[in-house]
């Protein structure tokens, strides 16, 4: 197998969903996935599924720091460490023989500051051979979109979030 890099980006739905296609798929094929989440607490419904089935290893983050925008500094500082550890946790399981990894929301993660974005551009450089990687998340770098083989871009047309209806168990988490 190549190895190649997946994004999908956008401010439309779909991309986390995306990214658990993808991992379900691999995972029947036979494949060691490792998914890890930023900026969710492991609560997400996909989390549930995935967690149980066979050749797949979930990372996230168990604490709730809210949205970023509203944040403190030490939040922030806390979160970073979080992040970080995530990353670098999902990296370190992707390494063992995982035949794919998802980094779902690392964009915006990078973005933030919660995880290095030269960490992840070293990271992904220097990958085992052979490993798939899926990045998610708003706004990929240009480094980023230089370096992916695949880039999606899922676009906000109309959404219910913009006549006040709140994201929903079981269809955005």
């Amino acid at each position: 197998m190549a190895g190649l890099i997946h994004i999908y980006c956008g401010d439309g739905k779909g991309k986390t969903t995306a990214a658990v296609g993808i991992s379900v798929r691999a995972a029947g094929a036979g494949v060691k996935v490792v998914f890890a989440q930023f900026f969710k607490d492991g609560s997400s419904s996909e989390l549930k599924i995935l967690s149980g089935i066979e050749n797949v290893e979930t990372v996230v983050c168990r604490t709730r720091y809210g949205f970023y925008r509203y944040m403190d500094d030490e939040t922030r500082e806390k979160a970073r460490c979080d992040y970080t550890g995530v990353f670098e946790k999902a990296a370190e399981l992707a390494s063992e023989g995982a035949g794919l990894l998802v980094l779902d929301e690392i964009i915006s993660a990078c973005n933030h500051g919660m995880v290095s974005g030269s960490r992840l551009l070293e990271f992904l450089s220097g990958r085992p051979e052979g490993l798939e990687v899926v990045l998610t998340g708003r706004g990929p770098s240009e480094e980023l979109m230089n370096i992916a083989d695949y880039v999606t871009e899922m676009r906000k047309i109309k959404h219910p979030y913009d006549r006040g209806i709140s994201a929903r168990p079981g269809i955005e988490y």
